[in-house]
């Protein structure tokens, strides 16, 4: 069976599934909607919550990363591995203790402030928007590749599945639709590389293969290495960012993990306060099985890459990929746009090398090369590697089916968190308080409706490559949300005053410096280098000095304002003392 069939086959039965679940799993109350009954078994949540947090940004582009930064990427597996360990330890058994259905509704009753509550859910769609940006665009390049569309027609066929199964059926229909996508997601990330894994080295398991010697001889990461640095790279295993930008980076992914609004409240849908850290223990055993794979997957991906476009050695003519001799995957992936080659020379060949590398630009204008001549999308790198690797049609269809699971898992559950946001805290929490629960869960799908509008614009038009974005939305939540939510558990100081400036301060600046140096949607008002940046600060990394202004403000604030009520401070104790705990008593 030819691939294009195979592919509707298989992400057919894909979608099929997810649909009969949402049919089966229909909401039928807020409770349903916004944290589906609390019902949750933590073993089900975990999955949910792995399939919910690895997203397009996870599944389709970190190994991208990887394989084009080498070492440099590995700040992205630290931090998001991190933050899960934050989030379980620092927040979530408290969270769901509190009992309430969003973010924001915590941080309104904890600060006893409309206006705080208001602020969080100002934040929430900042970040929101900003991740779910990065979701739809890895949608649409999926969609693109495998139906041999354009990206927007693929973008639009996103949207419509994500606007039946999310509208539908809320984060009930989310939730289990959510353990469906990450059989599918795991499946298809791991299968390739073992497969590819085997075909290197020999090898079958991805995490050993890649510190292995390769059937055709030498250490794999040794050849890479080479490979590389002959085409004018850094070497794959050398770090290519600063010791603080590397120490930011990562605190803000963790930050931003553990202040992530849609991560928060999946821990809202389990029965107890145990089941919730028991639920993110389980989250880290389904999350660890993609992210130990990835190193090898981006390292894998960047060695066959490169060995198909340069096929001997460096200078020899002939050693260079003719493009009219040019393989199947390649010319499929041009139809995308995502892959481009330019013969700068005129010689029919391809030449892929660093050409912002002074010293080997001298020696490739001797060869008569002018300029690299191929563009690879980061993002591409996962769902090409299979085919790259020659494996079968029916593990490229799987690696399909993965990639649209693993993006429209993130998806749903982001437009879910802005619906909830916009229908709970912003009308029934301000504006409209006295709308019956059937109107409220109206207005949940109607917003819901709007918001995959909006997010499915910025997948067509998105400020940077798919997990750039991401990493953005991290530094957002790192700086906004994650300080006023720890401050709201363990401090009885913090007012709302306080803690209303401190998330605005975080969030402006951190937007602020974004913006300047990344123009999204504006020109950058300076070049993006490290030259130009604050303490050698990349944008991002920035959410970190966010969130210490955050901190700071808040506490500054807090110091000159009248201290929280009472029955508040009283709440505060309440929160962190175990269920059942008993007054501390004399023997």
């Amino acid at each position: 069976m030819d691939l294009k069939t195979l592919t509707y086959l298989i992400v057919g039965a894909s979608f099929a599934l997810y649909f009969g679940i949402a049919l089966y799993t229909t909401a039928r109350s807020t409770g349903d909607f916004y944290v589906a009954g609390k019902g949750v078994h933590p073993v089900v949540n975990g999955m949910a919550t792995a399939a919910d947090w690895m997203s397009a940004a996870s599944f389709i582009s970190m190994a991208g990363l990887i394989a084009f930064l080498g070492y440099g990427g590995s700040v992205y597996l630290m931090g998001w591995t991190g933050g899960y360990v934050l989030l379980a330890m620092l927040l979530a058994p408290y969270l769901r203790k509190y009992g309430k259905f969003t973010v924001p509704e915590f941080i309104g009753d904890r600060y006893y402030s409309k206006a705080a509550r208001l602020v969080a859910v100002v934040c929430l769609i900042f970040i929101s928007f900003t991740y779910v940006a990065g979701q739809m665009r890895g949608v649409g390049i999926v969609f693109s590749r495998f139906m041999e569309v354009s990206v927007e027609t693929g973008l639009i066929v996103g949207m419509g599945i994500v606007f039946v199964y999310a509208v539908l059926g809320g984060m009930k229909g989310i939730t289990y639709t959510q353990v469906a996508q990450y059989v599918v997601l795991i499946s298809a990330y791991t299968v390739p590389a073992v497969f590819i894994a085997f075909n290197l080295t020999g090898n079958p398991v991805p995490q050993v293969a890649m510190g292995s010697e390769l059937t055709s001889g030498g250490y794999m990461l040794d050849r890479l290495n080479t490979l590389v640095t002959d085409l004018g790279f850094a070497a794959y295993t050398d770090g290519n960012k600063t010791t603080i930008d590397i120490f930011c980076i990562t605190l803000v992914l963790m930050a931003g993990t553990a202040g992530l609004p849609h991560v928060i409240v999946r821990f809202f849908t389990v029965p107890k306060v145990r089941d919730a850290r028991s639920s993110t223990g389980w989250a880290l055993v389904f999350i660890a099985l993609l992210y130990t794979v990835a190193p090898a997957v981006g390292a894998m991906a960047r060695y066959n890459l490169t060995t198909t476009i340069q096929n001997g050695d460096v200078g020899v003519a002939t050693a260079n990929l003719e493009y009219e001799q040019r393989p199947e995957w390649f010319k499929r992936w041009e139809k995308t746009g995502l892959l481009a080659f330019q013969d700068k020379n005129g010689d029919g060949r391809i030449q892929y090398y660093n050409d912002k590398n002074p010293q080997f630009v001298e020696k490739a204008s001797a060869w008569g090369w002018k300029g690299n001549e191929l563009t690879v999308n980061n993002d591409i790198m996962v769902l090409a590697n299979p085919e790259i690797a020659n494996l079968p049609n029916w593990v490229i269809a799987l690696v399909a089916a993965g990639g649209i699971a693993a993006a429209l898992s993130t998806a749903a559950g982001l437009l879910l968190v802005i619906s909830s946001s916009i229908s709970h805290d912003l009308m029934k929490g301000a504006l409209t308080p006295n709308i019956t629960e059937k109107q409220e869960l109206t207005a949940g799908r109607l917003a819901a409706a709007v918001a995959i509008l909006i997010a499915g614009y910025l997948g067509w038009n998105p400020p940077a490559f798919v997990a750039q974005v991401v990493a953005f939305a991290f530094g957002l939540a790192a700086a906004s949300l994650f300080p006023a939510i720890l401050m709201g558990i363990f401090s009885r100081t913090i007012t709302r005053e306080g803690a209303i400036a401190g998330m605005l301060t975080g969030l402006i600046f951190t937007m602020g410096y974004i913006l300047y140096f990344k123009g999204i949607f504006i020109a950058p008002l300076a070049a993006d280098v490290p030259a130009n940046w604050m303490l050698g600060i990349s944008p991002e990394g920035i959410g970190s000095v966010g969130m210490l202004l955050n901190f700071l403000v808040a506490f500054a604030v807090s110091k000159m304002t009248a201290a929280p009520p009472r029955d508040v401070q009283e709440l505060i104790e309440t929160i962190r003392l175990p269920a059942g705990a008993g007054s501390a008593h004399s023997h």
